[in-house]
Order: structure tokens, then sequence, then C-alpha cells
């Protein structure tokens, strides 16, 4: 039925993040015209939490080895707005985009949708 998903993230600095996302994180894209990168990701999974506020929606970028990853980013120029942090389901952390806004990164320790078969 679904074939993969589209995930959009708004931003003050399109065009800079856009950058960060094709040479610092290294992600694989093509151009949509005019510049508009449309970026490989890797497999992906949705969940759903329960919320006692207003609804929202976050995007997380899930890593293998997030003490890695991250030496690997901020090599390539990426500051760490947020260190590692043990969060009992994961180690999270976050880099800062080039228009500050913060995209976080977490190591899971549950069960992911990626072991399910196709």
């Amino acid at each position: 039925m679904f074939n993969g998903a589209h995930v959009i993230l708004y931003t003050r600095d399109a065009e800079a993040d856009r950058d960060f996302l094709k040479d610092v994180v290294g992600f694989d894209h093509v151009d949509a015209g005019r510049g508009w990168l449309i970026f490989k990701l890797p497999p992906a999974e949705i969940a759903v939490h329960p919320t006692e506020g207003e609804p929202k929606h976050e995007v997380y970028l899930m890593c293998e080895d997030i003490t890695s990853t991250l030496t690997t980013l901020e090599d390539r120029g990426a500051e760490i707005s947020r260190p590692i942090t043990d969060q009992g389901w994961g180690l999270l952390a976050a880099v800062r985009l080039p228009s500050g806004t913060e995209l976080p990164l977490y190591e899971p320790r549950h069960p992911t949708a990626h072991t399910l078969s196709p």
C-alpha cells in the first residue's frame, strides 16, 4: 500500500540546512527543481505516543553507535547542541542545524521495526 514516508523540516534557513544534510550528514539526494533537494533517508519507523498537551510531530535520526556518529559529525563541522543522555529506552543527543534548529539523534535500546522482514 505505502512505499515510503516524506518528512518535511520547516526551517528559517532552508538552503543552509539542505547544505548541512548534503555535506555534513552526507545524505544522498535528488534535485526536485530550483534547488529543492529531496534526501534519501535510511529505513524509517513511526511511533504513536500519548500527550496531554498540543499534539506535535518529532523527527529523530537513529544510529547504531551514537558516540561514533557524533564524533564523525563533529569532525565534519557539526555543532553538538545536546550531549548524550541516557533515557533508559536509548541514548539521546542532538546536533544544531545552521538555521539554529536542533536535530535529535538517538541510539535505541528497544527492539526496532528495522528487524521486521519486508
